[in-house]
C-alpha cells in the first residue's frame, strides 16, 4: 500500500444489525482524524495552521430511516446510545456527553437545509478520545456528512468546512475551524496550510523519507470537559490582547481601525510588532499576543521547510513552536514536555505538542531511517500517515 492510501473501510454489518435490526447498513463514512504539523491556536485569531488528515478515522455505518429521528449506537461500550429528533433547536445532552456532537452537525445543518429524514448509526474508530487529534471534530463531521446523504443533499464542501467549525461551538468550546476543515480537506501524501478570512487550502507534499510520529501523554483533554476552561481562556486573553494592543497610542497607529491578527501580521514586520507589543501590553497578555504572531509565522517558515526538503529547518520550527507553547501560551504540562524531551533525545529532528494542549500528544519529526528508534523510546506511539479526507461509502 502506498503511503497516505487508506483502504475501503468494511462495514460492521451484523452488529448494526443487532443494534438496530434488519436491514442492514445501506452506507459507511469516514472522518479521519488530524496531527497538527504546526500552528497551534492560531486559526480562532484567524491566522494559518498546519495539520495533516491521518490514517485513523472515525467511521458510521448507516442507514437513512422514514422520519426525522436519529440514533446512534457506539461499539466502545463507554459511550451509550443516544436518540433525538432532527430541529432548529434542538437542546442539548449533558456536557462532555458524546451525543453533543452528534446534536451540533444536526442542529447546524438544519438551519441550512430542509431535513426531512434521519438515519440509524453505528459509530466505530480507533482515534485515541481527548487526545488532541481531533477525534470529537471527525465525530461530528461524519454525522453531519450522513445526514447530508441520508437526505439527498449535497454542500459545497468549503461551505461545510465552515458549517461545521461554527456548529463545534454548540459544546461550549470557542474553537476555530482547522479540525473540520482537515477532516474535510485531507490530501493522500501531504500536509495542507489552511488559511482563514478567506478560507484557502495549500496543499504541501510530505517528502517521502519524513516520518511524524506521534505518541500519546495519556492525560486527557477533552475540549468538552476538563480542558474547556483553560482552552476558552486561551481564546478571551487573544481577543483582549489584540484591543489592548490597537488601543493603546502606538498600537493605534499601526492597528487601523478594524485590527485582526491576520492584517497585523501580514502588514508589519515582526520585529517592530513584538517590539510595540512589549511596550503597550500587561501580562499574561504580552505572551499570549507573542505567540500567536511568531506562531504565525513559524508556520510559514515550516511550509517552505517542508517544500525544500529541509527537514532540519522544520524540526527547529517544531521546537520554537513547543517552547512558545510551554511558556508564552502556558498550555503544555509536565507529561507533555516529558515526551518531546524523550523524542528528541532519540533521534528526533523536532517535537512538539500537538492540539489544544493541556495533556494528549505530542508529535515528533525524523527521517524514516531512524523512526524504529523513535518508536522504541515512545510508548503509545504510531507514524501518522498523511492521508485523504471524509467520504461516504456505499455499501
Amino acid at each position: 500500500m502506498d503511503r497516505g492510501e487508506i483502504p475501503r473501510p468494511t462495514p460492521p454489518s451484523d452488529e448494526f444489525i443487532r443494534r438496530f435490526g434488519r436491514p442492514g447498513p445501506t452506507h459507511l463514512v469516514r472522518a479521519p482524524g488530524r496531527v497538527n504539523l504546526i500552528g497551534e491556536h492560531t486559526d480562532y485569531n484567524g491566522l494559518p495552521v498546519f495539520p495533516m488528515a491521518i490514517q485513523r478515522a472515525v467511521e458510521i455505518a448507516f442507514r437513512a430511516r422514514k422520519d426525522g429521528v436519529v440514533r446512534l449506537a457506539n461499539v466502545d461500550p463507554r459511550f451509550e446510545p443516544r436518540e433525538f429528533e432532527i430541529a432548529r433547536e434542538i437542546p442539548p445532552f449533558a456536557a462532555g456527553d458524546w451525543g453533543n456532537y452528534a446534536k451540533a452537525a444536526v442542529q447546524a445543518l438544519a438551519l441550512r437545509a430542509d431535513l426531512r429524514r434521519g438515519f440509524d448509526g453505528l459509530v466505530a474508530g480507533d482515534i485515541p478520545d481527548a487526545a488532541g487529534l481531533s477525534s470529537s471534530s471527525a465525530l461530528l463531521v461524519a454525522c453531519a456528512l450522513a445526514l447530508l446523504r441520508a437526505n439527498d443533499v449535497d454542500l459545497d464542501r468549503a461551505e461545510l468546512m465552515s458549517l461545521c467549525a461554527r456548529a463545534e461551538r454548540y459544546v461550549g468550546t470557542q474553537s476555530g475551524g482547522m479540525d473540520q476543515t482537515i477532516c474535510l480537506g485531507g490530501r493522500s501524501g501531504s500536509a495542507v496550510v489552511i488559511d482563514f478570512e478567506p478560507l484557502r487550502l495549500r496543499p504541501t507534499p510530505v517528502p517521502s523519507d519524513w516520518r511524524f510520529v506521534v505518541a500519546n501523554t495519556l492525560v486527557e483533554a477533552k475540549k468538552s470537559g476538563s480542558a474547556q476552561q483553560g482552552y476558552n481562556a486561551r481564546v478571551r486573553e487573544c481577543r483582549e490582547a489584540l484591543r489592548a494592543f490597537a488601543d493603546a497610542p502606538e498600537g493605534t497607529e499601526l492597528a487601523g481601525p478594524e485590527p485582526t491578527y491576520a492584517d497585523l501580521v501580514a502588514r508589519i514586520p515582526d520585529g517592530r510588532l513584538l517590539a510595540v507589543a512589549e511596550r503597550v501590553l500587561p501580562e499574561p497578555l504580552l505572551r499570549r499576543f507573542r505567540h500567536v504572531v511568531t506562531e504565525a509565522i513559524r508556520v510559514e517558515d515550516a511550509r517552505a521547510a517542508m517544500l525544500e526538503g529541509d527537514l532540519p529547518a522544520f524540526g527547529r520550527a517544531m521546537n520554537a513552536s513547543h517552547a512558545s507553547l510551554r511558556d508564552d501560551y502556558e498550555v503544555s504540562c509536565r507529561e507533555l514536555d516529558a515526551l518531546v524531551d524523550a523524542a528528541l533525545e532519540h533521534g528526533a529532528a523536532g517535537a512538539r505538542l500537538t492540539g489544544a494542549g493541556f495533556g494528549g500528544c505530542i508529535v515528533a519529526l525524523s527521517y524514516a531511517g531512524r523512526v524504529d528508534a523513535l518508536l522504541g523510546a515512545l510508548e503509545h506511539g504510531f507514524v501518522a500517515e498523511p492521508s485523504p479526507a471524509a467520504a461516504v461509502f456505499e455499501l
